[in-house]
Order: structure tokens, then sequence, then C-alpha cells
């Protein structure tokens, strides 16, 4: 879990924009199906879908899905165990995003209606629930497991070298 700004900047950023890239693809394909103009549609629709999924995951759904995760769902036993944790926080981001993001993206494609909605939510659920928690999660958590112990190392080499200059 990220340990500050930064941290959660960078995470957010990796996750988002692997969650985003593929997820648009994917609703290109739902939508068009197959097509010479798949690569081309899915970077004409990336850079939106980036922009309003990054304000929604750091100013709203996350700070939505943290707390409820953490008023209603995870207990002193969870606590002790931050997989548990990470991943009950995962899947309710991807339910508050798949929420929002369908919404957008049939606001998007001007095909505001209830039967839309739900059609664009269920099969967007279904895509995005096994990526994030067996693809892009495990690769946002690897790279910011490697840049919290590279932190934590220079932290500690700083603290060795401020502990031999008092020495002197």
């Amino acid at each position: 879990m990220p340990r500050n700004l930064k941290e959660e900047l960078v995470f957010t950023a990796i996750m988002a924009g692997l969650m985003v890239l593929v997820m648009v693809g994917y609703n290109v394909v739902l939508a068009e199906g197959f097509t010479s103009n798949l690569v081309l549609h899915t970077l004409e629709e990336y850079p939106g879908g980036l922009i309003v999924a990054v304000i929604l995951d750091l100013l709203v759904v996350g700070k939505l899905a943290k707390g409820f995760a953490f008023k209603y769902i995870i207990n002193d036993y969870m606590k002790k165990n931050v997989l548990l944790i990470g991943l009950t926080i995962s899947v309710l981001m991807v339910l508050g995003m798949v929420t929002c993001m369908s919404l957008f993206g049939i606001i998007m494609a001007g095909n505001v209606s209830w039967g839309a909605y739900g059609h664009a939510w269920l099969f967007n659920v279904i895509m995005a629930l096994p990526l994030q928690l067996l693809i892009v999660g495990p690769i946002a958590r690897t790279i910011l497991g490697k840049m919290q112990a590279s932190a934590d190392a220079a932290t500690a080499l700083r603290e060795e070298s401020t502990t031999e200059n008092e020495l002197d």
C-alpha cells in the first residue's frame, strides 16, 4: 500500500494507466469488433478516459472505497494481513470505478439509457475485476514494492551515514 503522496501518485498512475488502456481497448472491441481501427480508436479514447479515471480514483472512489473498507469490512483479523486489506480495497475500487467509468463511457458514446448502463456495467465488471486482481494489481504492487524498498534502503543508508558522522 502507498505510504505517502508520491507513492500514491505513482501507484495510481500505473494502476489507472494500465486499467484504462485495457478497458478502453476492450470497450472498443465490444462496440466495433476487431477492426483495423482498434488501436487507433483505443488511443483516441485513452487520454480522456485516463484523465477522468485518475480524478475519480484520487478524489472520489479511492476515498470512498478505503473509508468503506476500513469502517465496514476490514476487521481486526484482516488488519494483520496486508494482502487481505489490499484485495478488499481492490475489489471495492473496481466496483466503484466500473460504476463511474461505465456511466462516462455511455455518455461519451451518446447512448444514455438504463439498459445501456446496465449492459456496460456488467460487461465491464466481468473484465475489470480479474484484470485488476490477476494482472494490473500485481504489476502495480510489484513496482510500488520495489520503489518502497529502494526508498527504505536510501533512508537506512542516510541514517547509517549520519550515525557514522556523529561518531567521528
